[in-house]
């Protein structure tokens, strides 16, 4: 079993604060992160796309590269829907970031079939094993957060789902935008997997969250949307009054910043 697996063992609720460049993983694992993962919203907007599979594979696995050369800790990509619809071709891309070094991927079915992402499950596997390697496929559905069923049916279609992706391969379950415990209780028991939910308004806390069976807990992109709100306050600052105002007097001291970075390969 990888190292990477066993923190999703139950023992300890994995907290995984996404980053979303090299600097920022950084910056999580020497705050005590057990590992990394990203948010692809994150590194596409510090790469200058928007999200959502706009950003083109060879970008998303250079970020990944240079993620993986800072760390120590495993590293988890968000791979969005793989950049792909060919199984084959998604399964080629992800084979580059096993060759980087990435230790799992988030798989998301988004708007297309569950079907679809399962072929692009069973391709990954099928490739990884035949290059003597293997990688942590955290699937993603977007039942709740994209409303694919109507309220109320929401946990069967997740079920549904869960089956189909673990017969394919999946590792793990993420089910961003589930926040009732009766219905956590529910794809946790249900599920077969591993069950990863996201900081999100209303959600249960960690410890509830832990206490329900959830394995791990994502902050998704919620740190970069807020320092991009600090950013943009700052600047608006400084182009009116050439003074970036208070919240400098909050700044990470220059040496801390250096001293992250020190050594690193």
């Amino acid at each position: 079993m990888s190292d990477f697996k066993k923190l999703h063992d139950g023992s300890k609720l994995l907290h995984l604060p996404n980053a979303w460049d090299a600097g920022s993983a950084r910056l999580f694992e020497s705050l005590g992160a057990p590992a990394i993962a990203t948010t692809s919203a994150g590194v596409a907007w510090a790469a200058g796309y928007a999200d959502s599979n706009n950003m083109p594979v060879d970008v998303a696995v250079n970020v990944a590269a240079s993620i993986a050369r800072v760390l120590t800790v495993p590293l988890s990509v968000d791979f969005e829907s793989g950049y792909s619809d060919d199984a084959s071709t998604v399964a080629q891309n992800v084979l580059r970031l096993i060759g980087v070094g990435v230790a799992g991927i988030n798989l998301e079915d988004g708007g297309g079939t569950p079907q679809l992402l399962a072929g692009k499950i069973a391709a990954i596997k099928k490739l990884a094993a035949q290059s003597g390697k293997d990688i942590f496929i955290n699937t993603r559905t977007d039942v709740y957060l994209k409303g694919l069923a109507p309220e109320g049916e929401r946990v069967a279609e997740v079920l549904k789902r869960a089956a189909l992706y673990k017969e394919a391969g999946a590792d793990s379950l993420f089910v961003p935008g589930i926040c009732k415990v009766d219905e956590i209780k529910a794809v946790v028991a249900g599920a077969g997997l591993p069950v990863n939910v996201m900081d999100w308004p209303g959600v249960p806390s960690a410890d509830d969250l832990h206490k329900l069976g959830v394995r791990r807990l994502s902050a998704g992109s919620g740190i970069p949307q807020a320092l991009w709100a600090v950013a943009a306050d700052m600047g608006r600052d400084f182009l009116a009054t050439g003074s970036a105002g208070p919240l400098i007097e909050k700044a990470m001291p220059y040496g801390e910043l250096q001293k992250l970075f020190i050594g690193a390969r």
